[in-house]
């Protein structure tokens, strides 16, 4: 029998697979074996382009993180730079949030993952911060982002305005959440972002030094 012209299995093939069942089914679903299911091969075939269930994982969370946009880092003004990248960075997570307490992890040896961190720690390092603070920042942004994209806030919420009306009588209006859903959870995590980097603004300028004022054209969200 002639070969194929193409390869029936290929890396990209085998991580856009992974990802739409984690996407579908979650982490604790995932398996190899239900992933050669899905690609209709053999398991040991997975393991001619990966050598384990874990790097299988590694580069589904390394694709996710490919998206982030970490471009503006050492190009606008750092409190610029942490907010186009953390609403990038939850745009991201938000739209595949079952991947994201493996991505919570941390770095590991994934390519993109370290890039976004030598972006963000080499933007915030040449913008004056301290090492030290730099890495700190890196990560309370990381479990700020994460942390928005695991679940909804306003999904929680029933849509039966008599579970609340009758013994919750600052929540009345509880029942309407979930029908404003996006709003309520970008805005809450705008709120959260612009509180974020004011906070560190005022830090900036007890420890490192005054700050220009912002231009009045950035970008707005």
């Amino acid at each position: 029998m002639p070969r194929p012209r193409q390869a029936l299995l290929s890396r990209q093939r085998i991580v856009e697979a992974a990802a739409a069942l984690i996407d579908a089914d979650g982490l604790e679903a995932f398996s190899t074996r239900r992933l050669a299911a899905e690609l209709g091969v053999r398991g040991p075939s997975l393991y001619n382009h990966f050598a384990t269930k874990d790097e299988i994982l590694d580069a589904v969370a390394d694709s996710l993180t490919e998206q982030v946009d970490v471009s503006f880092f050492g190009h606008v003004d750092w409190r610029e730079a942490l907010r186009r990248w953390g609403h990038s960075y939850r745009s991201a997570l938000a739209a595949h949030p079952n991947i994201v307490p493996y991505l919570a992890r941390g770095p590991g040896r994934r390519p993109a993952a370290l890039t976004m961190a030598d972006a963000v720690y080499g933007g915030l390092v040449d913008a004056g911060w301290p090492p030290a603070r730099a890495t700190h920042i890196g990560a309370l942004m990381r479990y700020f982002v994460a942390g928005s994209a695991l679940g909804s806030f306003a999904r929680g919420f029933v849509e039966d305005p008599t579970l609340y009306s009758e013994q919750y009588p600052h929540l009345t209006q509880a029942h309407r959440l979930a029908e404003h859903q996006q709003q309520v959870d970008e805005g809450a995590f705008t709120l959260g972002l612009d509180a974020l980097i004011d906070g560190l603004s005022r830090t900036y300028e007890r420890h490192v030094g005054p700050l220009p004022p912002l231009p009045s054209d950035v970008d707005a969200y």
